[in-house]
């Protein structure tokens, strides 16, 4: 059974990084969780490494401006890995071709501004659907929209066996007190069609490489016993903590706040019958981050 903690402070002196996911635990998507901060920060001011590892579409440098906007403190963080330059460097390396049916807003169009660290990268051209090689999906053209209006050009994708590149595999997320769709939800369609979709944020493995990989390149090796993963997603933050190994530490305050009956801490029964639902066991869980 998970433990349910009262700070992040009872269990920090366990690891020496942490892989934190930003909505729902550090931010609501409008602004910064004043607890959150203090907590990171506190952390770092103890000698640990904080990586923002976040499904985010967007290049780490978009999500650092986003932070900013947000108000998160600089010194709550380290390095930041995002879904987005996972997805990038494979896009770029040709893996749904060179001509590219895009599905995205505008905001999230530097999503093909060039990639330095990958050698001789495909030239990418953004076409219709019916000239396209492959599908690259940062999210929904509206995060409100209904999904149905993807199916026809989803039922022609499958039919010429395009591959979807998703750029961000949250389902859904909440803006404040909005809940919006991500680009997940079009890539479990296109899936559910018969379609294949190709994934590079958290739970799957090519992001926990690129957040190893800013550690090292940052002069810091750590083993995974030393690692913690933080989260509100338990398909995405804790499955995929528990599939590398790392002990992961649930904020169930985030999407999951029904569900555990979550105020200022979980209820011990509600979250205990999550869990067992889920079959998935986060070493630690609390309400918030703090």
């Amino acid at each position: 059974m998970t433990e349910v903690i009262k700070s992040l402070a009872d269990i920090s002196d366990r690891y020496d990084a942490l892989f934190v996911d930003l909505w729902g635990c550090v931010h609501n998507g409008i602004k910064a969780f004043s607890s959150a901060n203090e907590s990171l920060k506190k952390y770092r001011y103890q000698g640990g490494k904080v990586v923002l590892v976040t499904n985010s579409p967007r290049p780490r440098s978009g999500v650092e401006k986003q932070l900013t906007k947000f108000g998160v403190d600089f010194e709550a963080w380290d390095l930041i890995a995002t879904s987005g330059d996972s997805a990038r460097m494979a896009m770029f390396r040709g893996v749904v071709g060179s001509k590219i049916y895009f599905i995205g807003t505008p905001f999230e169009e530097n999503f093909f501004e060039p990639l330095n660290v990958v050698n001789d990268p495909v030239n990418i051209e953004r076409v219709p659907i019916d000239e396209a090689e492959g599908i690259v999906c940062t999210g929904p053209f509206s995060s409100l929209e209904d999904l149905d209006v993807y199916l026809p050009d989803f039922e022609f994708a499958k039919k010429r066996g395009l591959k979807l590149l998703c750029a961000n595999p949250d389902i859904i997320v909440d803006r404040g007190s909005v809940r919006e769709w991500c680009a997940g939800a079009l890539a479990k369609m296109y899936t559910d069609l018969g379609g294949e979709s190709l994934y590079f944020g958290k739970p799957f493995k090519p992001i926990y490489d690129l957040a190893r990989r800013r550690l090292e390149a940052s002069g810091v090796q750590i083993k995974n016993n030393r690692i913690l993963a933080i989260g509100d997603g338990i398909t995405t933050d804790i499955l995929g903590a528990e599939q590398e190994g790392i002990d992961s530490l649930f904020i169930t305050g985030g999407l999951a706040a029904l569900e555990t009956g979550t105020k200022e801490q979980p209820d011990q029964d509600l979250l205990k019958h999550y869990l067992d639902q889920q079959k998935l066991s986060p070493a630690y869980s609390i309400g918030f981050l703090r």
